[in-house]
């Protein structure tokens, strides 16, 4: 199983700040797609995602156990 965890606007449009998914064998394209479906998430092709700390592409494969972050992109002034 996989800890999905979700920041800024996309926490909002889920509702929850994580989820347990079974990701293991997907890219980060494929779980991006899943739960944008799934939960409704806006923009999920501008958003980062990291495994384990450490940012990813969306080629990357999840591995069992690895934990995925979903981050927005920042704006400031």
């Amino acid at each position: 199983m996989n800890k999905v965890m979700f920041f800024a606007h996309l926490r909002d449009a889920a509702g929850i700040d994580s989820i347990t998914v079974d990701a293991a064998g997907k890219t980060v394209a494929e779980l991006k797609a899943e739960l944008a479906q799934k939960y409704d998430l806006p923009k999920m092709d501008t958003v980062m995602a990291a495994i384990n700390e450490e940012f990813s592409s969306n080629e990357e494969t999840i591995n069992e156990g690895d934990v995925i972050a979903f981050i927005p992109p920042v704006s400031g002034g």
